[in-house]
């Protein structure tokens, strides 16, 4: 059973509501995705750290029914 990328993002959004995602698939088979992140959230915090904050809000997903996730991950620019 693959996820829909309205799926991830709305599992991101629940755990980062103030996150812009940006989602497209890598394949036609609904488990290879790239993602667009950006979220204050990630502000101070090590890409690693910000990719582990991603992994957590899809709650287990991952290497499951997500099989891929290509991570982009964005800290806002300073107003």
């Amino acid at each position: 059973m693959a996820m829909d990328s309205e799926e991830i993002e709305k599992m991101i959004k629940a755990a980062l509501p103030d996150a812009k995602v940006i989602i497209a698939a890598l394949a036609d088979d609904g488990d290879h995705y790239m993602a667009k992140i950006t979220s204050e959230a990630f502000r101070g915090k090590s890409r690693v750290q910000q990719h582990q904050m991603v992994y957590a809000a899809l709650q287990g997903n991952m290497g499951g029914v997500l099989h891929a996730l290509a991570l982009t991950t964005v800290v806002p620019e300073a107003n």
